[in-house]
Order: C-alpha cells, then sequence, then structure tokens
C-alpha cells in the first residue's frame, strides 16, 4: 500500500474518484489549480492535494448541481 503523501498516477485517481481518466484530463484543463507532475512519456502524477480538489470538483458537478463555470467560480475567490 501507498504511503498518503505518495504520488498517484491518473490511473489511480481515476479509480478511487470513480471517474474516467479523460474526465480527469477535461478537468485538469479547465480548473489551474490542479496540477500534476508530469514526467517521461508526459505520465502525470497528480499529488494530495491536487486528489483533494478533484473531489470537491466532482463533488461540486455531480452532487451539489454546479456548472464547469460556478465551480470556476467557486476556486477563483
Amino acid at each position: 500500500m501507498k504511503s498518503t503523501e505518495a504520488y498517484r498516477t491518473i490511473g489511480e485517481v481515476s479509480q478511487v474518484l470513480e471517474v474516467e481518466a479523460h474526465v480527469l484530463r477535461f478537468w485538469e484543463g479547465k480548473f489551474s489549480q490542479i496540477k500534476p507532475i508530469k514526467r517521461s512519456g508526459k505520465r502525470r502524477y497528480y499529488r494530495k492535494e491536487d486528489i483533494y480538489i478533484l473531489k470537491k470538483i466532482k463533488t461540486m458537478l455531480y452532487e451539489e448541481g454546479y456548472t464547469i463555470k460556478g465551480v470556476q467560480k467557486y476556486f477563483s475567490n
């Protein structure tokens, strides 16, 4: 089992959040707060902070009924 501080791949994060990897890549383009580290072959490695933000985005979009613009506005404050 990985430490809670370990970086996570896009596959691991998509499993944890139960969203497809392409959704995470889309959100990354829409929210500048998500800053995964990109290593060789452009593989993404997400930090604990990125995963926290992604969870918040998912909750706001899927459970609270926010639009992408509404979530962007929330994070810009």
